[in-house]
C-alpha cells in the first residue's frame, strides 16, 4: 500500500506546483458537493415535499445536534461542522467507488485538523475577547505550557486518529480483494468502507464541536 499520494500533473507555475491524486479526488468531491447542493436546493417550495422534504429533515437534525452541544452559538459553527461533515462523508467512503480516500493521506487530514483547530481558537477569542484570551493563555507559566501543547496536541490527534482509521480501512480492503477477490470483498467493504468511514467523519466533527464547546463554556 502506498503512503504518499501519487502527483497526477504539475501546473507550470513557480516553477512547478504538483497536483497529488488526494487533490484530484478532494476537487471531484467538491465539486460533487457543490453540483448536488444546487440540484437539491433547486425550486424549493414554501411547503416542502419529496427530496425537500429528506434533505430538511437531515439539516434539522443535524441544526439539533450541534445546538444541544453549542446552546445559542450554534448557528455560528453549524455550517462549518456541516461543511466538514458533508466532505467526509464523501472523502471517508469515495473507495466505494474505486477512487482513494484522500483521508488516507496525512496532508489532507492535517489540513482538515488545522481549519478545526483554527476554528476553536476563534470560538474562544469571540467568548473571550482578545484580551481575555491573551490574559487566560498566559495566566499561568504552567497555564501557558498546557495552551501551547494543546494547540499541538489537538490537531496532531485529530489528524492522525482520522488518518489511521481510513488508511487501515484501506489497507485491509486491499489485503482482501487480493486474497479472496469475490464474494469477500463485497461483504467487508459494508464495514470497512462504508460504516468505519461515516463513523470516522462522527468522531471527527464530534470532536471538534467539543472543543468549540470547551472553548466557549469557559
Amino acid at each position: 500500500m502506498q503512503i504518499q499520494s501519487p502527483v497526477v500533473f504539475t501546473i507550470p507555475l513557480f516553477g512547478g506546483i504538483p497536483v497529488t491524486m488526494t487533490v484530484v479526488v478532494e476537487w471531484i468531491i467538491m465539486a460533487v458537493l457543490i453540483v448536488a447542493a444546487s440540484a437539491v436546493t433547486k425550486g424549493w417550495k414554501l411547503v416542502p415535499e419529496g427530496t425537500q422534504n429528506m434533505v430538511e429533515l437531515i439539516i434539522e437534525g443535524f441544526n439539533k445536534f450541534v445546538e444541544n452541544s453549542l446552546g445559542e452559538y450554534w448557528k455560528d459553527y453549524t455550517p462549518y461542522l456541516g461543511t466538514v461533515a458533508a466532505f467526509l462523508i464523501l472523502a471517508n467512503t469515495i473507495s466505494i467507488f474505486g477512487l482513494a480516500p484522500p483521508t488516507k493521506d496525512i496532508s489532507a487530514t492535517s489540513a482538515l485538523a488545522l481549519m478545526s483547530i483554527i476554528t476553536v481558537v476563534i470560538a474562544t477569542i469571540r467568548a473571550r475577547g482578545v484580551k481575555g484570551y491573551a490574559k487566560y493563555f498566559f495566566k499561568s507559566p504552567i497555564n501557558f505550557f498546557i495552551n501551547v501543547l494543546d494547540l499541538f496536541t489537538r490537531p496532531l490527534s485529530l489528524a492522525t486518529r482520522l488518518f489511521g482509521n481510513i488508511f487501515a480501512a484501506v489497507t485491509i480492503m486491499g489485503l482482501i480483494e487480493r486474497a479472496v477477490p469475490i464474494v469477500l470483498p463485497a461483504v467487508f467493504s459494508i464495514y470497512f468502507d462504508l460504516f468505519d468511514g461515516l463513523l470516522q467523519m462522527l468522531v471527527f466533527v464530534f470532536l471538534t464541536m467539543l472543543y468549540i464547546q470547551e472553548a466557549i463554556e469557559e
